[in-house]
């Protein structure tokens, strides 16, 4: 399901169809700190002004649909980059997991550590089965800070990158 650009979709969550609330198109981003795999402390507000940033968040680290998402991006990487975009992926998972995870799969992006779920709380980000894993949901910031579009399919996990990209190319070319 998606929402942004000139589009507003009421989606459904997960395995048991409840109704999600999506942050809302133009919204101001809240700001996190995080910690990305390298143990490296970065501020959302470091790429706000610099770059469209895809926030991804997803269940967890080395299960197969996370994997295929984020080799996805891996290999996408290069256009994000190209059209002025930086991708962070964030999930539940601890650094040491994001630091294995990144290196086994060659992941040119940051991954943040949400351990305890306060950066998926600000997002509005569903746990998934049984309240212990993350929804995945996808969302786009402009330069200026602002939500410009959000994507959910748990259950295809690759779509987030091609309809990510599609956004990036748009907002890319109006810059």
């Amino acid at each position: 399901m998606v929402i942004g650009i000139d589009k507003t979709i009421q989606s459904k969550a997960g395995f048991f169809s409840k109704k999600i609330e999506m942050l809302p198109f133009k919204s101001k981003a809240p700001l996190f700190e995080f910690t990305n795999q390298h143990s490296k402390k970065l501020h959302l507000s470091d790429f706000i002004g610099q770059k469209i940033i895809v926030l991804y968040f997803y269940p967890k680290d080395f299960t197969p649909g996370c994997t295929a998402q984020a080799c996805s991006f891996r290999d996408e990487y290069e256009e994000f980059v190209e059209h002025g975009a930086e991708v962070i992926g964030i999930s539940g998972d601890s650094n040491d997991s994001h630091t294995q995870f990144s290196t086994r799969y060659s992941l040119p992006f940051h991954l943040a550590t949400d351990v305890d779920g306060s950066i998926r709380r600000m997002y509005d980000v569903p746990t998934g089965f049984f309240g212990v894993l993350f929804s995945r949901i996808t969302y786009i910031i402009d330069l200026n800070g602002h939500i410009v579009w959000s994507y959910k399919s748990n259950l295809a996990p690759k779509s987030h990158v091609a309809e990510a990209l599609k956004v990036i190319k748009s907002l890319s070319k109006h810059h």
